[in-house]
Parts: structure tokens; C-alpha cells; sequence
């Protein structure tokens, strides 16, 4: 399976907006559409379509909060390609990309603590909770380089 992280164009940004998460995780993800709109009007927002052999599957979006730390705002993998490793390669990718960055010291990720799959899913990848965000809705987790 070929993965990979493509910037969102003209040619794709219907496909990624088409993009959905099952009906129980709606809570958990804004929509595509939404965090497209935001990335076009804040500087430093990066958004990514994962897509499998060049069709997006997924979504990616991650903000420079300063230079020392990026902060992984969205992440989805539509409902009809989940349970097939895509996200897990997707986040990988995702993570060399933002590592790349000048003087970065700390990469945060953000979900809700009712989740039952979010805790373990990034603690493999490093990321440790240090507690909930400043709203007190979200687990926090970093990972610290």
C-alpha cells in the first residue's frame, strides 16, 4: 500500500472535504472543510491529504505555535479506510515532516480523554500525557525532542 502526505489543491480539496469519520467518532474530529477554511486565513497552518495510491483517504492539519513548538491539530482517516494501517503510516510521515523544522524542541497532540483508541495509539509513536489543555476538555500529550 502506497501512503503518502500530499499538499491540498484545487485538484483535491472536494475529495478531502468528502472525507468522514464513522458516526461514534464525530465527537472526536472537526470537519475537513472547517480546518481547510481556518489553514487559508492563519499564518502557519499546515494542512496534508493522506492518500493511498494518490486518492485521499485522509486528513492532516498541524500549526507552528512558535519555533520551538508544532502542535498537531487535525488528524482523520475516513470511516471506509480505517483498521488498515493508514493512519499509523500517515502520522509517521507526518512527524518526519514537522521533526524538519528549524529549532523544534517539543511536538504536541491534543484529543479527547474519552477516546478510547487516541491514549495508546500516540503513546507509540512517544507522545506522553502531561494533562488536560487549558479549556480542561482535551488530554494533552507531547513528544519532546
Amino acid at each position: 500500500m502506497q501512503v503518502s502526505l500530499e499538499q491540498v489543491t484545487k485538484e483535491n480539496y472536494e475529495a478531502v472535504c468528502d472525507l468522514d469519520v464513522t458516526e461514534e467518532q464525530q465527537d472526536y474530529v472537526a470537519t475537513n472543510m472547517w480546518s481547510l477554511v481556518e489553514a487559508m486565513f492563519n499564518e502557519g497552518y499546515e494542512t496534508r491529504a493522506i492518500c493511498v495510491h494518490q486518492r485521499p483517504v485522509g486528513f492532516l492539519m498541524w500549526v507552528k505555535e512558535s519555533m520551538e513548538k508544532v502542535s498537531i491539530w487535525r488528524f482523520m482517516v475516513d470511516q471506509h479506510h480505517q483498521q488498515q494501517g493508514i493512519g499509523r503510516i500517515a502520522l509517521n510521515l507526518a512527524l518526519e515532516q514537522i521533526k524538519q523544522s528549524p529549532g523544534l524542541q517539543q511536538i504536541e497532540i491534543c484529543y479527547n480523554p474519552k477516546n478510547p483508541v487516541a491514549k495508546d495509539f500516540y503513546a507509540s509513536f512517544g507522545f506522553v500525557e502531561v494533562g488536560m489543555d487549558e479549556e480542561g476538555e482535551d488530554m494533552l500529550a507531547v513528544i519532546q525532542l
